[in-house]
């Protein structure tokens, strides 16, 4: 499932966002990656439980 690859990339780069925006003291910055971070990070680990990682066929 590809799907599981794209959210957990888009996680991982919502994350490394987070922690910049930390850095730099940026509110609005911080704000929306913590979302993007919970709504993608959710759909990463339900995505896993229903569908399974993907196997390397």
């Amino acid at each position: 499932m590809p799907l599981v690859i794209i959210f957990g990339l888009v996680t991982i780069l919502s994350v490394l966002g987070l922690v910049r925006s930390v850095k730099e003291k940026n509110f609005m910055g911080v704000l929306f990656s913590f979302g993007t971070v919970a709504v993608f990070g959710w759909f990463t680990v339900m995505t896993i439980i229903k569908s399974g990682y993907p196997v390397a066929h």
